[in-house]
């Protein structure tokens, strides 16, 4: 098992990340609330990992913080929540917003999610209640910004992409938002924050937008 990897950040194309460690390097994939927190490719990074083994594929995925991780563990373990829905539901939502929307039984702002349907968000609220106790995750206020939040108070990462625009839609519609979803939502994210905006403040805007 993986569970921790330091090294140098080389490459982000969300929702996959590349991390040399001692010229060995991995191919990582990441909730958009880690990206927004990564420095700049060249940097050095310390990521909380989970290694997840399938019949066709054996997949790395990284976190800023144990808190996102430990969500994501959980998550994984609930009824037709696989690895993939985990890491959109995180994308898109913060672990402190998560925990709230569990509390608070707020189906609303889970259904806002791609790949969340009423039902699904239902079975949500009443298996990860008492899990979220189990693993410290059960008090909002317990939480800091440390925790990661989506919005306003998250700084833009600078980064040099190529074409952030097409970057920006298919880390979208790798996280589960239909083409045509993805493509108009950059649009807007771009109107509002201009051309030279990078592809994480992209996908961020439109993110906030979409699950608002």
């Amino acid at each position: 098992m993986i569970g921790r990897l330091t090294g140098e950040l080389v490459e982000k194309h969300p929702p996959q990340l590349l991390l040399d460690v001692n010229g060995v390097g991995y191919e990582v994939e990441a909730s958009m609330n880690t990206f927004y927190r990564l420095p700049e490719c060249g940097q050095r990074v310390t990521l909380f990992t989970h290694f997840v083994v399938r019949e066709d594929a054996q997949l790395l995925y990284g976190f800023y913080d144990r808190d996102e991780r430990s969500l994501f563990k959980t998550l994984i373990k609930a009824n037709g929540v696989g690895p993939k829905l985990a890491i959109t539901i995180l994308s898109g939502i913060s672990t402190r917003e998560f925990v709230r929307c569990v509390q608070q039984q707020d189906t609303a702002s889970l259904v806002r999610l791609p790949g969340v349907g009423k039902k699904t968000a239902e079975r949500l609220i009443v298996e990860m209640k008492d899990k979220l106790s189990a693993l410290g995750l059960g008090d909002v206020a317990d939480f800091t910004l440390e925790s990661g939040v989506i919005g306003d108070d998250i700084p833009p990462q600078i980064s040099s992409v190529v074409d952030s625009r097409t970057e920006a839609e298919s880390a979208l519609v790798a996280l589960g938002y239909k083409p045509v979803q993805a493509t108009k939502a950059i649009a807007q994210a771009e109107k509002l924050l201009g051309a030279e905006a990078t592809s994480e403040a992209l996908i961020r805007a439109a993110l906030k937008a979409m699950v608002a």
